[in-house]
């Protein structure tokens, strides 16, 4: 048949079970596999019917299959893994580490105590490998990327296996474009709505009660960025967060803080800036700088890796857009 001509495709799936949550609730995955390929899905007892154009029947049967064999290795399915499976390309991975490895399937995973965690895009797969194999990374590129999702996942996953004693998480205390003035309160609350992006990655990972005892015995730290000076964090995962406001002096201060046994990963966007006029940020100066030292990798990500809502990804684009004309 040549491309174009309409079909169908009948796709037989021996679990009735597994069936139903590949379907999902009120039929949702189905819907979004329809409305990413363009084709009629249809079920027939434990068959689903795919009408369409031959290349869109053998776009949404290959992510069908995928997500029934994700089923019966026993993890969930949900819209963040159907669009994980259009995001990613079919080149399989050149050389799984299997360290990421949880299930023997050849993909990048990350497992923590509430969740295992998938990169959804190519960049994020890269990025997630460069956070294992280097002690200094950076992840550069627009919000909604997970570049700090990720790096605290990583931070959680290498806690809890043993590879490091403790997760130092940290950024500028910087406002957005605004003035708060003074903040009532003690020194943490003071500093806690800064934090606000980082406590949200971490509540994602780690049961409340076991969070809140790692950080009352300090296995856990959340500070701003000036609280690092003087210290040497050894046998820590240290994560910079919206490295783009730390100034050229925080950010050689920062990196200088590597000790024994530990890995440091620095995130920012350098479109976000929130630094006074005039004052360079030390995040492009790390990238002048730092290119080309072996061990330390940079990863970047594009508004193609936003995975927060498809609106985010094309606001960024728009915006970019309107700088490069």
């Amino acid at each position: 048949m040549t491309t174009g001509t309409l079909t169908q495709a009948l796709l037989e799936f021996p679990d009735n079970r597994l069936l139903i949550d590949l379907c999902g609730e009120y039929d949702r995955n189905l819907t979004d596999i329809e409305a990413r390929t363009g084709v009629q899905i249809l079920r027939r007892g434990n068959q689903l019917a795919v009408h369409g154009t031959d290349d869109a029947i053998a776009s949404a049967t290959e992510v069908l299959n995928h997500l029934y064999e994700r089923l019966e290795q026993g993890r969930e399915v949900g819209r963040g893994d159907i669009d994980r499976e259009f995001r990613l390309s079919d080149e399989p991975d050149d050389s799984p580490d299997e360290q990421l490895d949880m299930f023997g399937t050849g993909k990048v995973e990350i497992k923590t105590r509430k969740k295992l965690i998938e990169p959804r895009t190519d960049a994020q797969k890269a990025y997630v490998k460069a956070l294992f194999a280097n002690e200094l990374a950076f992840g550069i590129g627009p919000a909604g990327t997970g570049k700090t999702y990720l790096a605290v996942a990583v931070g959680v996953n290498m806690l809890i296996t043993g590879l490091v004693d403790k997760i130092i998480l940290c950024r500028p205390a910087v406002e957005a474009g605004e003035r708060l003035g003074f903040l009532p309160g003690t020194q943490e609350e003071k500093v806690d709505p800064y934090m606000q992006p980082l406590y949200d990655a971490l509540n994602d990972f780690l049961p409340g009660k076991q969070q809140a005892k790692m950080r009352e015995d300090k296995i856990i730290e959340i500070a701003p960025l000036a609280f690092m000076r003087g210290r040497t964090l050894s046998n820590a995962f240290v994560v910079l967060d919206e490295a783009q406001n730390a100034t050229t002096m925080q950010m050689k201060m920062f990196l200088t803080r590597l000790g024994e046994g530990s890995r440091m990963v620095i995130t920012g966007d350098r479109t976000q800036v929130d630094l006074p006029r005039g004052v360079p940020s030390g995040l492009a100066d790390a990238e002048r700088l730092l290119g080309k030292v072996d061990g330390i990798s940079f990863n970047y990500f594009t508004a193609k890796d936003v995975v927060r809502h498809p609106l985010v990804a094309k606001i960024i684009e728009a915006y970019e857009a309107d700088l490069e004309a």
